[in-house]
């Protein structure tokens, strides 16, 4: 129905990745592919929850399965499969043996949070600090205040 939401292929490749129901307690009623394509559609919109279209399941319900999947690490081990997937396609080891550290600061909002003051920059905000393999495909990545030195930044980074 929108642009973020699965295809059959892609579906298919992530399912098996989607932990099933506990078992116990209710047995689970909503599709997993619709709560895939609901937060997809909230990770890339970046609409407000409770903003989420009718066509989805309940903004309530999704946020559960967003906690339940990020606390249990699913969206890192679909994420990792699928990198693996594309490295083996293009001919390298699955597993990547180096990789580029890159960071960028950037201006924020007066809204709370982490920030502090890149001098070199001259920025006030945050320092984003990403690690790619040798194809560009995320290894890591990791956000402070932008008063952090890089290479700081890059051992909290490698520590990952």
């Amino acid at each position: 129905m929108y642009p973020t939401d699965l295809t059959d292929h892609q579906w298919d490749c992530i399912k098996e990745l989607i932990p099933p129901a506990k078992p116990g307690g209710k047995p689970r009623t909503l599709d997993r592919r619709a709560v895939v394509n609901a937060i997809l559609y909230l990770t890339v919109t970046g609409c407000q929850w409770r903003m989420l279209p009718r066509e989805y399941p309940a903004w309530q319900s999704v946020y559960t399965y967003f906690r339940t999947f990020r606390d249990d690490g699913t969206g890192p081990r679909i994420h990792d499969t699928l990198r693996a997937q594309v490295r083996q396609r293009a001919g390298r080891n699955i597993q990547p043996t180096a990789g580029a550290l890159e960071s960028q600061s950037v201006k924020t909002t007066q809204l709370p949070g982490v920030r502090g003051d890149d001098a070199g920059k001259k920025v006030n905000g945050r320092k984003r600090h990403i690690l790619v393999d040798t194809l560009g495909l995320l290894l890591a990545v990791i956000v402070t205040s932008a008063a952090l030195s890089d290479p700081a930044g890059a051992k909290l980074l490698l520590k990952r």
